[in-house]
């Protein structure tokens, strides 16, 4: 089986447009690139396909590799038949493989071997051919220094029968068939940690049974983690009440083929079989598989969280007032400028116990008349309710809109190699507060210097395989920063480090070669930056924006290599091209099949002229303010009925959790976002989504408040 035809069982697309696909990839192409300017090639398949190929080219390689290495140590050992290479060769399911070569793999010695060293293999066949043979007399024939009487000798040849069937691979599959179906996952609470104040929000799980293939991904994942704390013991069975024997019996179902005094001795060694080798074996192969698959889920959830959350709308190139709000210590504050460096910064203390609430107002008034801010964002944490009321008095002598913002990742930020390179001779909270500014004017900008499992959008993150996790994250932070477009001009190497083929190293270079050359004014500069190629160039070109540069086409996302064509639609339409551009009932008259090249086609074609129309757009919307219940100031204000405005700011596969305003999130539960079934939460809410909700139930003592979004 080729590489297409194994992507192609899984992909529904043609086969040309996975081979064009694949080729594209193993040319280094990026998965941004190939899916935006490469969609004549690949029959404009999106990213997410793609991204599909690219992780079954990888699958395919991957079984490649490990069939030539089973290969090698079976042929290594002189048991390599041409009957088992052809299996090998033929087999592309990785289990399968493993389950052939599981014969032949390095193992502790085991019973079955022992019995083989005492020379019991030829009873064992002769037990296994089923024949109508005497077989307790037959066994007298295999006594020894070693095996000193028949029961002995039985014993050791139903150990190696046993060991046949662990092996038997269509055994193997039929198990797991039984197990995907039927396998139950059950807890116990350990009776030493019962009374444990942190076993608690793991009572539901103390005493717990359900059906593995059924349990939702959170539920799995926090049963493992109580296992993992020690709170729970966990195992995997087929269910003893209902169908407990149904394992056993599709074995001698399998293996026994006639009655007869070879058959109590076969019965013995496929019970033995079951407990001792493959149940544990295979009663794990599901756990894995199950935690594989919640793994996988649970990821998905985060990454789409995630990729809401970049793509939260900005305020733009605004001058902000930030502020970390606090009582004691006083809120930090921080002035920055439209591209979000800092200005000035100062402590207020409006709040108890020092109480300078006017002494705050005069300060507040008169930084935002000095460096002329436009907008004021306060951090959603401490005092956060506490401070936008005291904004909200001050008379300003112009309108400032005023924004509640997630610092979540703040502090990690403020404390991290990256904050401390920027701001070397600031503290942590000069930091946090800059951050808290920054990510109201460019949400995207600032969110990828903090790790996405410090913003607090994931469900069970720190549990699922954390090399998936990264992989994923890695790969919507850089879909995300691509959709948009970076200004080359403003952006931070580590914006510039997700623009498609550029990375770390590059994005180093080109801040360098930014600090000692000034602004870029023309895309054709990139060549310049040291150790930044032609390939490198041809993938990231097109993602990078250079405001007010010398061609008008360097601030939209036609790509260099289409830069003549459009010269020519500008040309025909005697028009120039910056004449062109955002002239809509001319780009209108352009027909694109007129302009098609051997390597650029009719899709790019479209694209171009949708891009001409508006080049550079955002496809992020614009940010709005948005107001809390005035009343509501802690957990103790709210109350059973109450309707409360609030915003989505985590999603589960289980429901929402939704900002009201204080300390605590409530929790929507899927069954109380709408009327009717819902099976998907993200059809009905999105991340940083203004909602209305009800209060259905408080409990101040768990800091725990259900909501319901069916009013």
């Amino acid at each position: 089986m080729t590489n297409i035809q194994f992507i192609a069982k899984s992909v529904a697309t043609t086969p040309i447009n996975i081979e064009k696909t694949v080729q594209l990839l193993q040319e280094d192409c990026t998965i941004p690139f190939i899916s935006r300017y490469r969609k004549d090639q690949t029959g404009n398949l999106d990213e997410v396909v793609i991204e599909q190929i690219a992780k079954l080219q990888i699958a395919y390689e991957t079984i490649v590799k490990r069939k030539e290495a089973i290969l090698k140590a079976i042929e290594e050992q002189g048991q390599l038949s041409p009957e088992l290479k052809k299996k090998i060769q033929e087999s592309f399911d990785l289990q399968e493989l493993e389950d052939l070569y599981l014969p032949f793999k390095k193992k502790k010695k085991t019973r079955a071997d022992v019995a083989r060293e005492n020379g019991l293999e030829p009873l064992a066949k002769i037990i296994m051919a089923q024949n109508n043979d005497d077989v307790d007399f037959i066994a007298t024939q295999y006594l020894n220094k070693n095996v000193i009487n028949e029961d002995d000798a039985l014993q050791g040849a139903r150990d190696i029968i046993a060991e046949w069937i662990n092996e038997n691979i269509y055994v193997r599959k039929q198990l797991r068939r039984v197990y995907q179906r039927k396998a139950i996952i059950t807890t116990k609470v350990s009776k030493s940690k019962k009374d444990d104040s942190e076993a608690q929000k793991f009572s539901q799980y103390f005493d717990w049974s359900e059906n593995v293939s059924k349990a939702p991904s959170h539920r799995l994942l926090a049963m493992l983690r109580a296992e993992n704390e020690g709170f729970v013991k966990l195992k995997i069975e087929i269910d003893p009440e209902n169908s407990g024997n149904e394992p056993i019996e599709m074995i001698n179902e399998i293996i026994i083929k006639r009655q007869n005094d070879t058959t109590p001795h076969l019965h013995l060694a496929i019970e033995d079989s079951f407990k001792r080798l493959l149940h544990p074996a295979i009663s794990n192969e599901t756990l894995q598989e199950a935690k594989a698959k919640a793994d996988t889920n649970s990821i998905q959830v985060f990454a789409n969280n995630l990729s809401q959350l970049l793509l939260a709308p900005p305020l733009g190139e605004k001058r902000i007032l930030a502020i970390d709000p606090g009582f004691r210590s006083g809120c930090k504050v921080v002035c920055l400028d439209e591209n979000g460096a800092l200005l000035y910064n100062e402590n207020i203390y409006p709040h108890a116990p020092q109480n300078e609430s006017a002494m705050a107002m005069k300060k507040i008034r008169s930084m935002v008349n000095a460096y002329q801010i436009d907008a004021i964002s306060i951090g959603n944490g401490t005092a956060s309710r506490e401070t936008e009321f005291f904004i909200k008095k001050i008379a300003f002598d112009k309108t400032i809109q005023v924004f509640v913002v997630s610092e979540a990742g703040a502090s990690v930020y403020s404390a991290s190699k990256i904050a401390r390179e920027e701001f070397p001779n600031y503290d942590v909270t000069v930091r946090g507060s800059v951050s808290i500014g920054r990510r109201l004017s460019d949400p995207l900008a600032e969110l990828v210097k903090i790790d996405p499992k410090a913003i607090g959008v994931g469900q069970y993150q720190h549990d699922v395989d954390q090399t998936k996790l990264k992989e994923e994250l890695d790969k919507t932070v850089i879909r995300c920063v691509n959709s948009v477009g970076v200004n080359i001009n403003t952006a931070s190497k580590h914006l510039l480090s997700y623009v498609s083929g550029i990375g770390e190293k590059l994005a180093e270079n080109i801040v360098q070669y930014r600090s000692e050359n000034g602004p870029f004014t023309d895309r054709k500069q990139l060549k310049k930056v040291p150790r930044l190629g032609d390939k490198a160039y041809q993938q990231g070109v097109a993602f990078i924006r250079i405001k007010d540069g010398k061609n008008p086409l360097d601030n939209s996302a036609v790509h260099p290599e289409a830069y003549e064509i459009v010269e020519k639609m500008a040309k025909d339409l005697q028009l120039s091209v910056h004449d062109l551009i955002a002239n809509k009932e001319k780009t209108k008259l352009i027909q694109p099949e007129k302009y098609t090249t051997p390597e650029i086609g009719v899709l790019t074609l479209k694209d171009i002229v949708k891009e001409l129309e508006k080049p550079g757009l955002d496809p992020r919307k614009a940010a709005k303010i948005f107001e809390f219940d005035a009343n509501v100031k802690s957990i103790k204000d709210i109350k059973t009925g109450m309707v409360l405005p609030g915003i989505v700011n985590n999603i589960t596969n289980f429901g929402c959790f939704v900002d009201i305003g204080i300390k605590e999130s409530g929790l929507v539960h899927i069954s109380q976002l709408r009327a009717g079934f819902v099976s998907d939460v993200n059809e009905v809410v999105k991340l940083q989504e203004h909602v209305q909700v009800k209060v259905t139930e408080v409990d101040e003592d768990r800091k725990r408040i259900q909501l319901s979004m069916i009013l």
